[in-house]
């Protein structure tokens, strides 16, 4: 028996840390925590350094460098994010402008973005796990990754509750 509840404990903590890391991905991308955000790349125009389906991290940078990859926001697509390599970087009315391109797309993008559309520079790519990430930020997903388990948490701390509760009348008894 107590073989067992060792082996419930366990399983309880690692649904603890999944519930946790899902939660964080799943948020992620909207907010920025300490200047860190995680993306998720959904085009292969960075392949093969960086593949679709790969979760990316960004961090924020006071200064951007020719060669570094980085995530911005166009301002015609507010609400899309575009991992690119910057590949040339000039100056006009003291702005700096950056010009990006996709190492698969053969051309520079067409749009020079500037310091504050950069979300930041890639630091950390992990391929595939992007997927998982995406399916956190859809109805089905949240339910299966986060509401079920985080339901499983919460049922098992009620049925210890409801033990120690048991517990505490028979010794005062």
């Amino acid at each position: 028996m107590e073989k067992k509840k060792t082996y419930w404990n366990i399983l309880t903590y690692i649904i603890y840390a999944i519930v946790i890391i899902f939660a964080i991905l799943a948020i992620s991308a909207k907010y920025s925590f300490w200047g860190i955000r995680m993306l998720v790349v959904k085009s292969g125009s960075m392949e093969p350094s960086i593949k679709t389906g790969s979760l990316v991290i960004d961090k924020e940078f006071s200064s951007y460098n020719i060669g570094d990859v980085i995530t911005f926001k166009e301002r015609e697509k507010p609400l899309e994010t575009i991992t690119h390599r910057i590949v040339n970087i000039e100056t006009a009315n003291n702005i700096q402008l950056f010009t990006t391109e996709g190492d698969a797309n053969g051309t520079p993008d067409g749009t020079k973005i500037t310091s504050g559309d950069i979300l930041g520079k890639v630091v950390i790519k992990i391929p595939f796990l992007g997927y998982a990430v995406a399916f956190t930020r859809t109805i089905p997903g949240l339910i299966i990754l986060v509401v079920i388990p985080a339901t499983i948490i919460i049922y098992d701390e009620i049925i210890k509750i409801k033990e120690e509760v048991r517990n505490r009348r028979k010794k005062e008894k």
